[in-house]
């Protein structure tokens, strides 16, 4: 049997659970790889959680997954008064989630550090003059 959509209660492997993401991007990104599996191809659905919103003047985008509670600490990068930030949940130093608002072009970076499962120098992670991408380079993990 295949489901795929933002009806369907995937399983992604890298949350070791189901997860119904009620968005059209899961549709997009979980209906190609339930064709490759019909034809017979065993290929597992990997990817970040992901979802966007506009509301009014603020554009969102939301990589990962925490459950209320399951986190310890929130960070937030960038000015939020302002209305440009990134905010990123964590959990023992681990980014499980983030959300950028109104700041463009990080959503790989972000999606990046959630898969990588590594302690973040959170230092760093809130410095908005260091790249994401330069997080994972494993010189700057805690």
């Amino acid at each position: 049997m295949f489901a795929a959509g933002d009806v369907a209660n995937a399983w992604y492997p890298f949350l070791g659970r189901h997860l119904r993401l009620e968005h059209w991007s899961a549709a997009l990104n979980q209906g190609p790889v339930a064709a490759a599996n019909m034809l017979g191809r065993a290929i597992a659905y990997d990817r970040v959680p992901y979802f966007y919103s506009d509301q009014y003047d603020l554009g969102m985008e939301y990589s990962g997954f925490v459950e209320a509670g399951k986190y310890d600490q929130i960070v937030f990068r960038g000015e939020v008064a302002g209305g440009k930030y990134i905010a990123f949940w964590l959990g023992q130093g681990r980014v499980l989630a983030g959300m950028n608002v109104n700041v463009w072009g990080v959503t790989d970076a972000i999606a990046d550090l959630v898969r990588s499962g590594d302690q973040i120098d959170v230092t760093r992670l809130r410095d908005p003059e260091v790249a994401l991408q330069d997080l994972l380079d494993g010189a700057h993990r805690v």
